[in-house]
Parts: structure tokens; C-alpha cells; sequence
């Protein structure tokens, strides 16, 4: 990790996901599906109700901080952040189409929180926390903003062998190109797959009452090809790596991840599956 720059990777994340912002908005009405569960668990054990102030880390396009816009009703307010404008761009199209007024996106790092202390009712945060750099920090910064009693509730991804959504491809890469073995100290989409990681650093940020819990969540597609497809627009994380596969290889590799995706077909559809780790808890009073 001495080569690890924080401030270096951050700008890389808000140019990777700025990158593919079109495409997560071609894919949303998917998201609405597979995510659904999840989004609802978050909104649930955030303790969402009519008119709640709620602060949305890492909002991206809009998940959950939309359906908690529609939770606290309009004499409530979310607002959601992220580092990527051109995301956040697609979740006020989203929010504008629905006629929710009570949400507002603001471009920002989610490192350092500029809202006065004891501001939210409530903090959500979906498949963010995994990607930051100064965690801990902003565990605190989340404590210092939220009211006595408030609650906080957030999402990563779980053990990778439980993913098959985000390991179908890795498996499939290793066998072209060199990928280096993952740091457990740098932020990736596993960082916090182990039980126990996230909340005990919640912990000691401060927050009580703790919960850990695993959300099933599916990815439901019309065939492998398009599991592919999906994959290959949206996923940040993956795209350097798709790209560094020799061009003469590239229509065999695709090949082997549809017949990977296609191991979960049932029936007229592939239904792939995997698990999200989401642990909440709260301010005390």
C-alpha cells in the first residue's frame, strides 16, 4: 500500500463513474428489479417516515435516496451526494420525471460532510462505503451530522463467493491477463465483504444498537449475452481490466462469461445471485 494515494484515487473514482453514467442510465429500469430489496431494507432500517431530513452518501443515480424521497413525503427533504456530476445528473432526471421535490444532488466528496452537526434524521448510504479511501472519517463525520437518536443504515457487497454477479468475470479474466492480488488495506468492491468489518468500525464511530444482516439481491436478465452487455457498460471497476485482454482473445472471453451467466438460466430467464451486506444502527441520545 505505499504507493496508495488517496486524493488520486478518489479523482479516478469520479472519472470512472462519471464514464458510465449513460449507461447506468440505460440500464435503470434493471436496477429497479435486482436492487429493490435492498433499496427497501435501507429505507426500512433507516427508520424512514413522513417528513424526515435524510442525507444519501454515494447516491450515484439515485438509489436509495429516491425511494427515501418518496418514504418522507413532501415535508420531508433528501439530499444526496456523490463525486460523479454526470451520475447525479441522471437522478435529478429520474426525480424530476416522478415530481419529487423533495430531493435535491449535490456534487461532492463524501470524505468531509459540509452540514452543521445534528442536521439528518437519518443517513443512507448504497454500495459506497466499500470505495472510500478515508472511511473512517466519514463514519464520523455521518455520527457528527445526524440527531441524537438518528439512525444510520448502509449496504456493501458481500463475500465474494456469494456474488456471482461480480465474480463471473474476474474468474474468467485471471485465465488472460495478470491480475494483481488484492490489497485488503486499499477500498475495492470487496473491501468490506468480511461479517463484522463494517459494523465494527461503525462502532467505533461512535454509533450503538448495531445490525448486521445479509439482503439477497438477483440480477434478472433475458440471457447470458445480456448479462454481459449490462456488464460491460456499467462496471467501472471492470473496464480497465476488459480492456487489457488481447484483442483475438476478447470474443472468447465474452463467450466464456455468457456460458458463465448462463449456469443460472431458469427457465426463460438468467437469474444470477448474490447478497449484499447492509448494517444500521444508530446515534444515541
Amino acid at each position: 500500500m505505499a504507493d496508495f494515494d488517496p486524493n488520486q484515487f478518489v479523482e479516478g473514482q469520479r472519472q470512472d463513474w462519471n464514464r458510465v453514467s449513460s449507461a447506468w442510465e440505460k440500464w435503470d429500469a434493471w436496477f429497479d428489479v435486482g436492487f429493490e430489496s435492498c433499496n427497501r431494507h435501507l429505507v426500512d432500517r433507516a427508520r424512514l417516515g413522513p417528513g424526515h431530513h435524510v442525507l444519501d452518501l454515494g447516491s450515484g443515480t439515485g438509489y436509495p435516496g429516491i425511494p427515501a424521497a418518496q418514504r418522507v413525503g413532501p415535508k420531508g427533504h433528501v439530499t444526496g451526494i456523490d463525486l460523479a456530476e454526470e451520475m447525479l445528473e441522471v437522478a435529478r432526471r429520474k426525480a424530476e420525471k416522478l415530481g419529487l421535490k423533495q430531493i435535491t444532488f449535490r456534487q461532492s466528496d463524501v470524505a468531509s460532510l459540509s452540514f452543521e452537526a445534528g442536521r439528518f434524521d437519518a443517513v443512507t448510504s448504497r454500495f459506497c462505503l466499500m470505495f472510500l479511501p478515508r472511511l473512517d472519517k466519514t463514519l464520523r463525520e455521518v455520527h457528527r451530522v445526524l440527531k441524537p437518536g438518528g439512525a444510520v443504515a448502509a449496504a456493501v457487497w458481500a463475500a465474494r463467493e456469494k456474488n456471482p454477479y461480480i465474480t463471473i468475470p474476474m474468474g474468467v479474466l485471471r485465465e488472460y491477463i495478470e491480475i494483481p492480488p488484492v490489497d485488503p488495506a486499499v477500498p475495492g468492491i470487496f473491501y468490506l465483504e468480511r461479517p463484522g468489518d463494517l459494523l465494527g468500525r461503525m462502532k467505533a464511530a461512535g454509533f450503538t444498537e448495531l445490525r448486521e444482516e445479509e439482503i439477497p439481491i438477483e440480477g434478472v436478465f433475458s440471457s447470458g449475452r445480456e448479462y454481459l452487455d449490462c456488464l460491460k457498460e456499467m462496471a467501472a471497476p471492470l473496464q480497465g481490466l476488459f480492456e487489457k485482454v488481447p484483442r483475438e482473445k476478447r470474443t472468447e472471453v465474452e463467450e466464456k462469461m455468457v456460458q458463465g451467466a448462463e449456469r443460472f438460466r431458469r427457465g426463460g430467464e438468467v437469474r444470477i445471485p448474490g447478497v449484499a451486506l447492509a448494517v444500521s444502527g444508530i446515534k444515541s441520545l
